[in-house]
């Protein structure tokens, strides 16, 4: 049997906004798909990241807490900001990412390997890429999220609209992007760390099964989006913690513990050492396997779909 090309796979030969718009609209599908299942564990996550020290013992103690405190609904809050905004990051990521694959195979066919496979090397820029073009819309949008999920039983905000008013009358309008270099940092690397891993086991897999991309059954289609997470995460959480701590920091410049990144990644390596920089990392990790599944699957699912 002839070898397949894991990126030429019918559907994603096709060219034109057709294609572009079906990779946005799957992307955006993957989005609510991770929301919706990883909100609780992002919750839990800022809470730990954000908080006093001695606030609370682990995640466990985040969980009870909460429940205790603020209820089940709790766990959702600030949900309308990443329903909305997810949705557009994660199409932005997918169709950046498509879009490069497509570009890498055009290469290799102008440099006489058509049909060529893309290497590890094209499949992280591809990623990164992607992550790079999401960080500019990811950033203001984490800001706000983390602003209302990490309100207690003080509410500083009712809203998105109205966090954002009130970043912008304290810090103006570079506020809302507060956090910028480590958003992009963790996106270029982190995004590419997460499509190499899924597509080079999907790569893998149609190689050795000979089989097209669509054939792929869902439950691998899973434990690829899961391995996925895993990569992004494990090489990429330190540089989030910092983001979290300078996007919950004081509004008013004047009253700031961090003036920047470099001065927040010293503080926290003064305060805790290198445990510091993983803080909140047990919910990210029980998180980052059936979020991520449940991203990938919606994605692959929707574009079979959409053909």
């Amino acid at each position: 049997m002839a070898e397949i090309d894991a990126h030429l796979v019918e559907p994603h030969a096709e060219e034109g906004f057709t294609r572009v718009a079906k990779d946005v609209f799957a992307g955006t599908c993957g989005g609510i798909a991770q929301v919706l299942s990883g909100q609780p564990f992002d919750t839990t996550k800022v809470r730990l990241q954000s908080a006093p020290e001695g606030t609370y013992t682990g995640a466990l103690d985040v969980v009870k807490k909460l429940l205790k405190n603020e209820g089940p609904a709790g766990f959702y809050k600030g949900t309308l900001t990443p329903l909305v905004g997810v949705g557009a990051c994660v199409s932005i990521q997918f169709g950046v990412n498509e879009f490069m694959k497509r570009t890498f195979n055009a290469q290799n066919a102008r440099a006489g390997h058509p049909g060529a496979h893309l290497s590890h090397t094209q499949f992280y820029i591809s990623g990164a890429a992607a992550g790079i073009a999401n960080g500019f819309l990811a950033s203001p949008i984490e800001h706000i999220r983390i602003r209302l999920q990490t309100q207690t039983t003080t509410k500083l905000y009712d809203g998105p609209i109205d966090a954002i008013r009130q970043i912008n009358k304290a810090a103006g309008f570079k506020g809302i992007f507060r956090g910028l270099l480590p958003t992009q940092i963790r996106e270029g690397h982190g995004m590419g760390a997460y499509f190499l891993a899924f597509e080079a086991l999907v790569d893998h897999d149609i190689k050795t099964n000979k089989i097209q991309r669509k054939d792929i059954p869902g439950w691998r289609l899973c434990l690829y989006g899961a391995c996925a997470g895993y990569a992004m995460w494990f090489t990429s959480y330190p540089i989030d913690v910092v983001k979290s701590k300078m996007q919950t920091d004081a509004l008013d410049p004047a009253k700031q513990q961090y003036k920047g990144m470099i001065d927040c990644f010293q503080k926290i390596y003064a305060t805790n050492g290198i445990k510091g920089f993983f803080r909140g990392f047990l919910p990210t990790i029980l998180r980052a396997a059936p979020v991520n599944a449940c991203t990938f699957y919606a994605f692959e699912l929707t574009i079979r779909y959409l053909g």
